[in-house]
């Protein structure tokens, strides 16, 4: 996501000969810090050919798409080159307002941020102000959606409902979960093996890089969230002085002992401690769902309920696996806490028709089928790519089996989503050490402390690496995606950042947002919940 008045001068310093161990001093690699620069100074000579969106993207003017060319391999910037999708909408403000571009990450892996520019055509009150001084600029990273998609399986096949419970009843449940993770890593490698020893995290930096350059930006302005936080640091460690403004949202734990299987593993203890925020809410809302007026009560009818769709699936298609597709949106988001206990509210009524619209899948949405399977293969490709997995099954076994007896509510079917990493075909790399100083602006990293996605304790690691930085904490609170939420003490201090570049002198906590009230019912929970169920992939 450098500009052309300053290319010249990075290529000529990139491309001096390097001395004795100037690649262990150079992160992620000499080659590839030179092919990087190379790239850029193409794309800033080259710029974006900016037009109308395609119709089928589903991006109306006066938003604008065009693609940026990058290397596969950065090692080799003259050899084989994808093109990466992208699209903007000017800033509302004058052009002495004018600070730039914002690039946007929504996480994933396997998210595309291409929707980012329609926060400014809906109006968004939380984006007025930073959009009078930025263009909103979004991007399909590497593999994702219109950016050289990769894929592991049939998209109409991947989404075939039910699934096997993840919970396993016996080893010969374990057995076929293996097999299965097992054909999957096979089904990438055939279907995409070319793209799958480049889908990493350090390239998709790289890729941003080259991004800033064909926009004619000198130096780069940033909102991740999730993962997206992970390809901030990275960036930062790449290109420290490439920086302008950087917002980090929801942080993924840069440390190298975390990315990504233990990562995952502390995942499950955070999701079950919001599970059980969400459980105390309904609890607290019983008036509204009748399903039960204590967290222990609640919890019955959840395994009550699991129990039901294992023995016969609701609607033929809504098993325990496809149940927790749906249930794990309430502890990622509190804006699916409403719609998730309405669904299943309705069907404790006699209405089974929101959940199975919800829950199960549309095999007529081939469109939102082959998306969905392409982000489940670009999540897999880069977790699997970024980092050297265990391939001992009894190591998995032992953690997952530990983790399940405090932890049950994701365990299982977190391991089972990541196990396709055991058997991975193409190279998995050693992490980048995470972090900078010298040259690094001042950045703004936000968290809240009960996030399930990104446990809290990884902003507080990401702080300590990036020298400057400065912490903005909701306490108590636990949705994924604060900059998103309406809470003034965070959105002033975002826009503060974004407009003027200042931060607090000290770190910051803000009270939590509003806790969410129980809402819709009917068909339009449905909706809402089944929206939710989509965007709550098993993401960092």
């Amino acid at each position: 996501m450098t500009g052309g008045v300053i290319a010249g001068a990075l290529i000529t310093g990139a491309l001096a000969a390097p001395t004795a161990g100037a690649a262990e001093r150079t992160p992620g690699g000499a080659a590839e810090a030179r092919g990087v620069a190379v790239a850029a100074a193409k794309a800033a000579k080259q710029g974006i050919d900016w037009a109308d969106c395609p119709a089928d993207w589903g991006l109306a003017k006066p938003i604008q798409c065009g693609y940026v060319t990058v290397p596969l391999d950065y090692a080799k910037p003259n050899g084989r080159t994808i093109k990466l999708a992208v699209d903007r909408i000017a800033n509302t403000g004058t052009a002495s307002e004018r600070q730039g571009s914002l690039i946007y990450n929504p996480g994933g892996p396997g998210g595309s941020g291409l929707r980012f520019p329609t926060r400014v055509t809906t109006k968004n009150p939380l984006w007025t102000k930073a959009s009078k001084a930025y263009d909103f600029v979004g991007f399909d990273p590497r593999g994702v959606g219109h950016s050289a998609a990769i894929s592991c399986v049939d998209p109409q096949e991947f989404v075939k409902a039910p699934k096997l419970d993840p919970v396993p009843d016996s080893e010969a449940d374990k057995r076929v979960q293996r097999k299965l993770a097992r054909e999957y890593a096979e089904g990438c490698a055939e279907r995409s093996g070319w793209m799958l020893p480049h889908m990493t995290t350090p390239n998709t930096a790289r890729d941003i890089d080259v991004i800033r350059a064909a926009l004619g930006d000198k130096k780069l302005n940033y909102l991740g969230v999730s993962y997206g936080t992970y390809i901030g640091g990275v960036y930062a460690t790449l290109f420290p002085t490439h920086v302008r403004r950087l917002i980090v949202d929801s942080v993924v734990n840069p440390s190298r002992e975390k990315i990504w299987y233990q990562a995952n593993l502390d995942q499950d203890v955070a999701f079950e401690m919001r599970w059980n925020d969400w459980k105390a809410w309904v609890a607290k809302n019983d008036a509204a769902y009748h399903i039960g007026d204590t967290p222990a009560k609640v919890q019955q009818q959840w395994e009550k309920l699991r129990a039901a769709a294992k023995k016969s699936p609701i609607g033929g298609v809504v098993g325990p696996a496809e149940l927790l597709g749906l249930f794990q949106s309430a502890p990622y988001y509190d804006s699916s806490w409403a719609t998730v206990a309405q669904v299943w509210s309705d069907y404790l009524a006699g209405d089974e028709k929101a959940l199975v619209e919800a829950a199960g899948p549309d095999m007529s949405d081939t469109a939102g089928n082959i998306a969905s399977e392409n982000g489940n293969a670009v999540y897999t490709a880069v977790e699997c790519a970024d980092a050297k997995w265990p391939t001992s099954w009894s190591k998995w076994d032992r953690d997952n089996t530990r983790l399940h007896r405090d932890y049950p509510f994701l365990t299982w079917s977190n391991a089972w989503m990541n196990l396709p990493c055991a058997t991975w075909g193409a190279k998995q790399r050693t992490p980048l050490e995470v972090g900078a100083a010298k040259g690094l602006p001042e950045t703004l990293i936000v968290q809240s402390t009960r996030d399930a996605a990104t446990p809290y304790e990884g902003a507080v690691e990401l702080h300590k690496r990036l020298k400057g930085s400065r912490l903005v904490t909701e306490k108590d609170a636990g949705s994924h995606g604060v900059t998103g939420l309406v809470n003034p003490c965070v959105n002033d201090r975002v826009d503060a950042y974004l407009l003027k570049g200042t931060v607090d002198a000290t770190d910051v906590t803000c009270a939590p947002h509003a806790t969410p009230v129980p809402a819709k019912s009917g068909a339009a929970a449905a909706k809402d919940a089944k929206a939710a169920k989509e965007a709550a992939v098993l993401v960092k």
